[in-house]
């Protein structure tokens, strides 16, 4: 069964940042306005996420009030479960009740494949000699985000393995504002790397 097609997958995304105006600027988002983006955020999840999925969302979901932040939730497919970022606030029961699971870190298993789930990039993350992945936000597509990179290679000229730690904030070019299963943000990520390793051409 191809991909799109099947059922019950697991997506991933993080910094969704619904209703956050400065964000725009922040992330030089493709967006005019901060409701341009929030439809798009809402429009493309459901072109991605069928009914039967389960998606995890890596913290910093929303910048709204809590009744917004609820009324989103009502209309997006899928099974979600939160692992906290900084700007989660969750003490509201009504919010909390939306998602399967609300926690501040995570380790799940998606086809044989181990992965560890948190809002901080953790350069040592759980057996990651071992070929477990990680995947994380916070950092955005900004100098630390660089900084990580930078330890990623420092962590596979150590053990002599991929170090599989990947940046799953929606801004970055490969998640594209959309939640995508690990077979897709490992094909989107190497495409997106290996073009901008390409000297460019000559004139």
């Amino acid at each position: 069964m191809p991909e799109q097609q099947a059922a019950n997958r697991k997506l991933y995304i993080s910094d969704w940042h619904y209703g956050h105006n400065n964000i725009l600027a922040f992330d030089n988002r493709p967006f005019k306005t901060v409701e341009e983006m929030n439809a798009t955020l809402v429009e493309r999840w459901n072109a991605a996420v069928h009914p039967g999925d389960t998606v995890y969302v890596l913290g910093d979901m929303f910048w709204c009030n809590m009744q917004e932040a609820i009324s989103v939730l009502n209309q997006l497919n899928g099974q979600v479960f939160l692992i906290k970022g900084n700007h989660d606030r969750c003490s509201d029961g009504r919010f909390l009740k939306k998602f399967v699971k609300v926690t501040e870190y995570l380790e799940v298993e998606d086809s044989d494949r181990k992965v560890v789930l948190c809002h901080y990039p953790i350069p040592c993350f759980k057996n990651h000699y071992y070929g477990w992945y990680h995947l994380y936000g916070h950092v955005h597509n900004s100098f630390e985000w660089n900084m990580m990179e930078h330890d990623r290679f420092l962590m596979q000229e150590l053990y002599g393995h991929p170090c599989l730690m990947y940046n799953v904030g929606s801004m970055m070019p490969w998640m594209d504002y959309t939640p995508r299963t690990l077979d897709e943000i490992l094909r989107l990520d190497a495409v997106y790397k290996n073009e901008a390793a390409e000297p460019p051409a000559a004139q």
